[in-house]
């Protein structure tokens, strides 16, 4: 869509207030059950078509085929890495896709690629560009941004470039993170956004844009501004948005040196939103700048002190507080985005660690209206489990990759408020933690492309009969 229609459409949006998309969701959350109707049926064993294992359980008729494992190689000759997290998928010549993928390492382990072209050579974290089939059969593939930490999501970009975040604050002005990784091996400091274009490799940090612990960007072409979300485990997370000093659109890029904020609810300093909210819960809202988005330390601080020190100070103006913020979508003027551990503790389910209770909500915040809305509210994690990464389908309904703690799936949320599953994630031997991560439609919605987060992570390509729900 160019920007002249964009305009228009949410022009239209604006008008029509909340009988706009998702407007059924909220009012399906008030009773918080699992609604029938717009899945595809019972989930059953599938074989994987590039090897025979069982790796997914799908509806029947669908069928998956796994690509690009760690340890394998690029076409280029280097080497897979782990840990297949957030990703995006762009038009490609021909059938083909261009997916750009994170690789959410930690640790001073080296670079993956070639340690010349890293932002840090010893940090091996980043994101690989491969050209795949419709039936995920790689056709190219080579890294794109090597020597960042911890690429966890990110976000797509209508210029053609994927906006990679990195999940920490390592570096070495601060001292080691919970994991005990040794950060005075590291010669760059991290915490930032980095854009990778699709033709190209990255390598420049948008410092403005903050350093803290990012999850996800999502583009509001309207406004040119970038929200992004923040997942710190052990204390708040706020919502931000960064406002470039010249319209991506026009700059064909995403230019440093513009101004970040924090988003506060009106009349409510330091309201808390991680913990359940009412039915349809609304709130109108402003935003609070943050003076020093890139503080400098002298010495080594501690990483509790460099983990706090961006959204301490949206707090201290009265910012919002949020349990875990992961993924994030823009959709028509609205962006979607997922608190991990927001809500309230449901009955029979035990807290998860960390701060928030919950087991999950789904916000949406109109760009055009400025009002933050609360879309779902997880009444179980038998219903939804921990959601993290987000996406759209072609018919609007929500993507959600769970990362929850007894089985992990892929539901659906649909603008009705019907929420399905679509697939389970066959346990992993040896890694519990295994987890879907970065789904997302391929051109023409004949595939969805998801990976699995592990320590030998991989990528599937999902395809089959989408006409018969709510995908």
């Amino acid at each position: 869509m160019d920007r002249r229609r964009f305009l228009a459409r949410s022009t239209a949006l604006a008008a029509i207030g909340v009988a706009g998309p998702f407007a059924g969701v909220a009012r399906a959350g008030q009773s918080g059950q699992l609604r029938s109707g717009s899945g595809y049926g019972p989930l059953v064993p599938v074989a994987d078509e590039r090897d025979g294992v069982v790796r997914l359980h799908l509806p029947s008729g669908f069928h998956y085929r796994s690509f690009s494992v760690a340890g394998d190689t690029f076409t280029d000759g280097s080497v897979v890495p782990s840990r297949h997290d957030g990703m995006a998928a762009f038009r490609g010549p021909g059938t083909s896709a261009i997916l750009v993928r994170n690789h959410e390492v930690n640790g001073p382990v080296g670079a993956f690629g070639d340690p010349a072209k890293a932002y840090d050579p010893a940090a091996g974290g980043g994101t690989s560009t491969l050209r795949v089939s419709r039936y995920g059969e790689v056709l190219a593939s080579a890294p794109s941004l090597t020597g960042t930490q911890m690429n966890c999501s990110g976000g797509p970009m209508p210029w053609g470039a994927w906006v990679s975040c990195e999940e920490t604050v390592n570096g070495p002005d601060v001292g080691n993170d919970p994991t005990g990784q040794d950060n005075s091996k590291l010669t760059q400091k991290h915490g930032y956004v980095f854009e990778v274009p699709i033709d190209g490799r990255g390598r420049v940090p948008i410092r403005s844009a903050g350093r803290f612990a990012h999850e996800s960007a999502a583009f509001d072409p309207l406004t040119g501004a970038l929200y992004l979300t923040e997942d710190d485990f052990l204390y708040p997370s706020g919502f931000y948005r960064y406002l470039p000093p010249k319209n991506p659109l026009t700059a064909g890029r995403i230019l440093d040196g513009g101004r970040l904020q924090m988003l506060a609810v009106q009349g409510a300093p330091n309201k808390d939103l991680s913990i359940g909210q009412p039915a349809g819960a609304s709130y109108a809202t402003t935003w609070v700048d943050i003076d020093d988005p890139d503080p400098t330390y002298t010495g080594t601080t501690t990483y509790e002190t460099a983990m706090l020190a961006v959204s301490s100070q949206g707090r201290a103006k009265g910012a919002a507080l949020f349990s875990r913020l992961e993924g994030a979508v823009s959709h028509h003027g609205t962006i979607y985005f997922v608190s991990t551990q927001g809500g309230a503790t449901a009955p029979g389910d035990t807290p998860p660690g960390g701060y928030g209770k919950g087991r999950g909500q789904v916000w949406a915040y109109e760009t055009w209206s400025g009002r933050l809305k609360l879309v779902y509210e997880s009444p179980g994690s038998v219903t939804l489990d921990l959601p993290d990464n987000v996406t759209t389908s072609p018919r609007g309904t929500l993507v959600l990759c769970e990362d929850g703690s007894d089985g992990n799936y892929l539901r659906g949320l649909t603008a009705a408020g019907q929420i399905f599953d679509f697939s389970r994630l066959a346990p992993v031997q040896g890694d519990s933690g295994a987890e879907f991560a970065g789904s997302t439609f391929g051109p023409g919605g004949h595939t969805l492309y998801v990976n699995m987060q592990a320590s030998q992570g991989m990528s599937f390509a999902i395809w089959g009969p989408w006409q018969r729900g709510g995908f």
